[in-house]
């Protein structure tokens, strides 16, 4: 009786699965459509002008964010113009070349050493070597805590003790107290896959996000810790209720931003990676359709090689799953929010 039971309501799940997916697909982007770390409308000529060996627009870029001290999009396109400079280093070369002291190019030669250290076998060694190019990009502007961001990232590489953390991200603080990727590279720190540990990491982040300013990205912080936690496969060190907590926390704050904004998309990426977890999918399904074409590396790459293509196969799963558990005559209507147990309320 119950191997019938059980096989009677696997072919339900089947049909409406069936039944419902084609549906759901409303408000996504069809595959191809999706981009992988898509450059904003500013990062992307600065990017192409890169390409072609030139640096002027990568410098009128970041000057802009400088003197308008518009930080968080200073870090963000520092990495990302960082990141281009691993494999096509010749246009920054250019730059310094002929403005050696340009605090904006110093400050991407500084991310650049960065990240060419930490993927060195001698990585403690080579990110000991990077220490004076982060001071001169500290000193390039007093003001700017993006400097700071590397040398807490830094700071994590070179196993810096606490009393140098706590410095450095005074430091980092004194300069923007709501900077974003400043307390990403704190949080980083003291998680327990380097020198604290999950409540540590777990407190730290539910602080910051109390004192966050309304729809600042620090609000998603918990998220992140919650995703340390569940990725380390760590048990059961941290309550449920309080991963969840951490999600409402990020699902309000990704609410607050029109869907396909690119602002917050790592956030959603993110966001949606401790829902499938959680197996909340409606709430999961939601997130994806803020998402819209931007996905992220981070944290697919944590799961695959193709961390585009774990986007689009774990969409397609949290969008059958949706399918599957919702009642016959429900196709008109959006979905409900999921019990702990991944069905319908």
């Amino acid at each position: 009786m119950v191997r019938t039971m059980t096989f009677v309501s696997a072919l339900i799940r089947t049909a409406r699965r069936a039944r419902h997916t084609p549906l759901l697909a409303a408000g996504m982007p069809d595959g191809p459509e999706v981009l992988l770390d898509a450059p904003d409308a500013r990062l992307a000529p600065a990017l192409v002008s890169a390409a072609l060996g030139e640096y002027e627009a990568a410098a009128k870029l970041l000057a802009t964010t400088r003197e308008l001290a518009e930080w968080e999009n200073r870090d963000r396109y520092t990495v990302r113009l960082a990141a281009f400079a691993v494999g096509r280093p010749d246009w920054l070369a250019n730059w310094l070349a002929d403005a050696p002291r340009d605090p904006d190019a110093l400050l991407v030669k500084a991310e650049l050493a960065i990240v060419q250290a930490w993927g060195s076998p001698a990585r403690a060694e080579r990110l000991r070597e990077v220490a004076p190019l982060i001071h001169s990009a500290a000193d390039g502007d007093p003001s700017d805590p993006v400097p700071w961001r590397i040398a807490l990232d830094h700071a994590r590489g070179t196993h810096a003790p606490h009393t140098v953390f706590e410095e450095l991200w005074g430091e980092a603080i004194r300069r923007s107290s709501h900077h974003y990727g400043c307390h990403v590279a704190a949080l980083q720190y003291l998680s327990a896959q380097w020198y604290g540990s999950h409540r540590e990491c777990f407190d730290f982040a539910e602080r910051a996000a109390e004192d966050s300013l309304p729809g600042s990205l620090i609000r998603a912080l918990p998220a992140r810790a919650a995703f340390a936690y569940l990725a380390g496969g760590a048990g059961r060190a941290i309550p449920y209720e309080r991963i969840d907590a951490a999600a409402d926390l990020g699902i309000e704050l990704s609410a607050a931003y029109e869907p396909g904004d690119p602002w917050p998309a790592e956030v959603r990426n993110l966001l949606a990676y401790v829902l499938v977890v959680r197996r909340r999918w409606p709430e999961t399904l939601e997130e994806f359709r803020r998402i819209g074409p931007y996905a992220t590396s981070f944290p697919w790459l944590h799961l695959a090689a193709d961390p585009l293509g774990q986007f689009l196969e774990l969409r397609e799963f949290v969008r059958t799953e949706v399918a599957a558990g919702m009642p016959w005559g429900r196709d008109r209507q959006k979905p409900g929010r999921a019990r702990s147990d991944g069905h319908y309320a």
